[in-house]
């Protein structure tokens, strides 16, 4: 019996990477998954192998950045499965490169409104389903740039500091109403979103890890899955690194 068995989990940016690591581990721990994305396409094809590793798993399209949606998203997911068990907010995209003062406005507000934004309309719509149902867990997505600089992206670190003190504030709100929440800082994992990095720029971000690689995505959803299940019954309101060591020096 898997450590997830009876629940059900919501990931959301579920098509792809780290999203989709989770999604699947999720599922291969017990837990009945709702995959949400953007984009059909790879959200369904994330449900197709899941059910094809004898998973259970249904797919729900939504924009995370229209509040609209994600309440949406959530009813939808109680409808399906009953309930709300375990809500991991993945969704967020990169924005543009470059400095401060040079940063465009419409860059700015697409960033924070994805990653930011996103995240708290998903917490705030999974908080209620959850007090309903008498407790829950939500893990929020943040980065090593909740911690740390990202020099010519700072709408992105803006965004990532914010979600990890969402997260301490819904951690102190909500923990004597058996909800949970904690976040997670990955290093530079192999996904999607560094596809169009260059060769020499790869070198230039394992040359920051001390471990002396990119992570894998599967090593991200091992620490959210740990901080997901009852094993982190103690943890809440807090922010947890899986970086290779980026951060220590």
């Amino acid at each position: 019996m898997g450590i997830l068995e009876n629940k059900v989990a919501l990931v959301t940016g579920a098509g792809s990477g780290i999203g989709r690591a989770i999604a699947a581990l999720y599922a291969s721990e017990g837990a009945k998954v709702i995959v949400s994305d953007i984009n059909e396409g790879h959200g369904q094809q994330v449900v197709n192998e899941i059910k094809a590793a004898g998973g259970e798993a249904s797919f729900v399209k939504a924009d995370t950045s229209n509040p609209e949606e994600v309440a949406k998203l959530i009813d939808q997911t109680v409808t399906r499965y009953g309930r709300l068990d375990i809500a991991c907010n993945n969704a967020g995209i990169g924005g543009e490169q470059k400095l401060t003062g040079e940063y465009s406005i419409d860059s700015w507000k697409k960033v924070l409104n994805v990653n930011l934004d996103g995240v708290f309309y998903g917490c705030k719509y999974e908080l209620q389903q959850m007090e309903k149902n008498g407790g829950g867990v939500i893990v929020n997505i943040a980065s090593i740039h909740g911690t740390v600089a990202a020099p010519l992206s700072s709408a992105y670190t803006a965004a990532k500091h914010a979600v990890v003190g969402l997260t301490k504030n819904i951690g102190a709100e909500y923990g004597q109403k058996n909800i949970r929440c904690n976040a997670v800082g990955p290093g530079y994992i192999e996904t999607p979103l560094l596809e169009s990095a260059s060769g020499a720029m790869k070198e230039a971000l394992v040359a920051r890890h001390p471990i002396g690689r990119l992570g894998q995505p599967e090593e991200v959803a091992e620490l959210v899955l740990f901080l997901s299940s009852d094993k982190s019954s103690f943890m809440t309101g807090a922010y947890y690194l899986v970086d290779g060591g980026y951060t220590a020096v």
